[in-house]
């Protein structure tokens, strides 16, 4: 059996599009590539607000790429970087790209956007083996990642990218006399706590990926008076002879003379010496003495992962990777995993039981379960408000890794109404969702809510749950560990049910099992 499927990579700088045949492995067969250069990031060099002008681009481009996606019968995945998960409008994107353009945008985290281009450097590189220093320069930020046999060991996103520094130093079309000082002192600054990371763990094999990183190799073998190859898929640039372009980018002073750089594509004129500073500069840091040019990058791992999502919602090692990221964080942040783990169990189980009033997927189970692991991770800070820490601990950690931006807001707001106030319009972070995820969110937290009810004592005294229908009531029956009194249990879930009668539309009442009396 094929498919096609296309991924499409948001960047700060272009926009990158690739459809491809699958098969029944992960390997893919890639029958078209479209690439737009769109600046959606262009503006202040802190990226704050998508410009009108860099919305109506990008939406244009979205609405021409996602024809070429449907030309070939593809579904879309699309994912969104650095320009997007830093504005304060991206909201409105967004929100014009699904009505407008007819695209379900994803915003992916940094050190998400560095997980999927290891998955797509895996596929053109073979350094599966080997301990790999992964660098992919894009317009609004740099990720450092080094993994290895597919694992991801450690990970940075910098907010540092050839357009964002092209912004704060090379603004003018003739290069001042410090800029190139004032940027590299700015980018070993910020390198520093990198390098020693990465000296922590070593590596063997230093790869790049990005279109950055494409033109220096393009113009360092133009440079050495070669033909361009049909790909530079595996070429190898070595430190002399990035040192060599980008003195040649210095000599030429004016955007008029670098346009004219042998291998150098005329529309990264104005980019290309930031980014080229920024690979020089990462090189240095890392005491890397060369690079290995990766032609697939982010668009091909947004490709395999969408294959993985649709294959039975997520392949048994996507979920693992999830999964595997929830348990990391509630390790380093819950005292009480038993009882977390208690808690999903009967969320689970009650999730099931209901969803025949509810409605919600299988996807929404998944993310039901990482709350529930989660719902106790604010404890780490307080127990006062601690249902509001565990919010801010969830959004802001960088250990959840296979989940998109939008997957871990929702996430930490179903863990953030475990307790206390059911979700509010009044509530900023919840009225900024759509009505769907709303309604996502106040299906999940009234599970929850009741789950953790039926612990109340911590001891795990619930073996199970069953459901029958009184009426218009429904009935959620509760067995006992043997021996094991449930009144506690029965009270605390009974006094949370609130938030789960509003969205199944029914009455409610938890009783032991056997006795269906009020």
């Amino acid at each position: 059996m094929t498919d096609v499927l296309a991924a499409l990579d948001i960047g700060t700088n272009s926009f990158h599009l690739v459809v491809a045949r699958t098969g029944s492995s992960d390997r893919f067969e890639v029958i078209a590539r479209e690439k737009e250069l769109v600046r959606l990031g262009s503006g202040s060099a802190d990226m704050r607000t998508l410009e009108p002008d860099a919305i109506e681009r990008g939406i244009a481009a979205l609405g021409r790429l996602g024809q070429v996606a449907a030309a070939h019968g593809a579904d879309l995945y699309a994912v969104a970087t650095s320009a997007v998960r830093e504005a304060d409008n991206a909201t409105e994107f967004i929100r014009r790209a699904r009505e407008d353009a007819g695209v379900d945008v994803q915003v992916i985290s940094g050190p998400e956007e560095a997980r999927l281009i290891h998955l797509g450097v895996l596929q053109a590189v073979p350094v599966f083996d080997r301990r790999l220093l992964l660098i992919d320069i894009g317009g609004g930020s740099t990720e450092i990642l080094i993994g290895q046999e597919g694992e991801t060991l450690s990970v940075v996103s910098l907010k540092v990218g050839a357009l964002r520094l092209t912004q704060r130093f090379f603004r003018s079309n003739r290069l001042h006399p410090s800029a190139v000082d004032s940027c590299r002192r700015w980018l070993q600054a910020t390198l520093a706590p990198v390098a020693r990371q990465v000296r922590r763990h070593g590596f063997d094999v230093a790869v790049g990926s990005s279109g950055t990183i494409a033109t220096l190799c393009a113009m360092a073998n133009a440079r050495a008076g070669h033909d361009a190859p049909r790909t530079f898929n595996n070429f190898v640039l070595n430190v002399s002879e990035l040192d060599a372009v980008v003195d040649d980018l210095i000599d030429a002073e004016t955007l008029d003379k670098r346009r004219k750089l042998p291998g150098l594509d005329p529309s990264r004129a104005d980019i290309i010496l930031a980014g080229a500073l920024i690979a020089q500069e990462t090189l240095a840091a890392l005491d890397a003495d060369e690079l290995v040019y990766s032609d697939y990058a982010l668009r091909e791992g947004a490709l395999l992962d969408a294959l993985h999502r649709r294959r039975g919602g997520t392949l048994h090692h996507l979920h693992d990777l999830r999964r595997r990221s929830v348990e990391h964080l509630a390790h380093l942040m819950d005292d009480e995993p038993d009882h977390s783990a208690t808690v999903a169990r009967l969320a689970l189980e009650l999730f099931d039981l209901t969803e025949p009033w509810h409605g919600a997927t299988g996807e929404d189970r998944e993310l039901l379960e990482a709350a529930a692991l989660l719902a106790n991770v604010g404890l780490f800070i307080s127990h006062d408000g601690h249902h509001k820490h565990a919010y801010y601990v969830i959004r802001n950690s960088e250990h959840l890794a296979g989940f998109t931006d939008n997957e871990i807001e929702l996430i930490a707001q179903v863990a953030r109404y475990h307790r206390k106030s059911p979700p509010k319009q009044s509530h900023d972070a919840f009225a900024a969702l759509d009505p769907d995820d709303q309604w996502r969110v106040r299906v999940l937290a009234g599970v929850l809510r009741v789950a953790i009810g039926l612990d109340r004592t911590h001891d795990g005294a619930v073996d199970g749950l069953d459901l029958v229908e009184d009426g218009e009531d429904l009935v959620i029956e509760v067995t006992a560990r043997k021996g094991v009194s449930l009144d506690l249990e029965l009270f605390t879930a009974t006094e949370r049910r609130g938030l789960l009668e509003e969205v199944v539309g029914r009455s409610v009442r938890i009783v032991s099992a056997g006795d269906t009396g009020s």
